[in-house]
């Protein structure tokens, strides 16, 4: 299955965000919701089990100067297997433009058995723009090995690099569960909180959480591991990092 999807917000003369173009086609099915403060609010629904190996689908949004957007997905993908040889692909294309804001928080990606996927993120932002970026990733369905997942995320900050990070887990990646990758946590994910109006920030890991300011922009970079999604998500809540930090810890201050 071929599929394509857009999305394009730009900010009217009173401040308030509009869709300029809204559409998909069947598994990427966008809906809008009323949003919070003048942004819109549009889930991502999946007309169609999956992605199935062989599925080839993509997303691009345009967020224009001074709109605010947040992306969510109704429930969690899930990466099945498909025709033998075959590898489905997600593509992601954003680009978040001056005084814009893109807040990118889908459900988790599940990476089922047998399964071979690959999810791709292109994103630029402007000088002055935000974004929040979250990918989670869970190892398998519960009791099993997880099949192929291979994400990458590009995002590049006022026409410069800012992050390259890439993780592949399954059969055809050794050691990808051992100390140096996961540790064997079944679920893994970031927080890129790109953000010009927040200060410095330096780093720090508590538990299996880590935040690592990045060189290149007012950016820092949330990731963490953990034995379920639930954890996971109480770990890369973007609203308010100190209660990520807090959880990690069990509740002890994050000092």
């Amino acid at each position: 299955m071929r599929a394509t999807a857009r999305l394009v917000a730009r900010a009217d003369r009173h401040g308030r965000t509009t869709l300029a173009e809204l559409r998909g086609e069947s598994p990427l099915l966008l809906r809008q919701v009323p949003g919070p403060d003048g942004g819109v609010t549009v889930y991502v629904v999946g007309g169609a089990a999956g992605p199935l190996a062989g599925d080839d689908l993509r997303l691009d949004v345009e967020v224009g100067p001074g709109a605010v957007v947040r992306v969510h997905t109704v429930a969690a993908s899930i990466a099945l297997p498909g025709r033998p040889g075959a590898v489905s692909r997600m593509l992601v294309r954003a680009t978040v433009e001056a005084e814009a804001v893109l807040h990118w928080l889908p459900e988790q990606l599940v990476a089922a058995a047998g399964c071979a996927h690959v999810a791709d993120a292109q994103v630029e932002v402007a000088e002055g723009g935000t974004l929040h970026w979250r990918d989670e990733l869970i190892c398998g369905r519960h009791g099993e090995q997880p099949g192929h997942a291979e994400i990458n995320t590009w995002v590049d900050l006022a026409g410069r690099p800012l992050l390259r990070q890439s993780l592949t887990v399954g059969p055809e990646a050794p050691g990808w569960a051992g100390p140096a990758v996961l540790g064997g946590a079944p679920a893994t994910g970031s927080l890129l909180v790109v953000d010009p109006t927040l200060p410095p920030a330096t780093p720090l890991v508590r538990g299996t959480l880590a935040r690592l300011p990045l060189a290149g922009g007012p950016a820092t970079l949330w990731t963490a591991t953990a034995p379920d999604a639930h954890t996971l998500r109480s770990y890369l809540e973007p609203d308010d990092p100190a209660d990520s930090l807090a959880a990690a810890t069990g509740g002890r201050s994050a000092g």
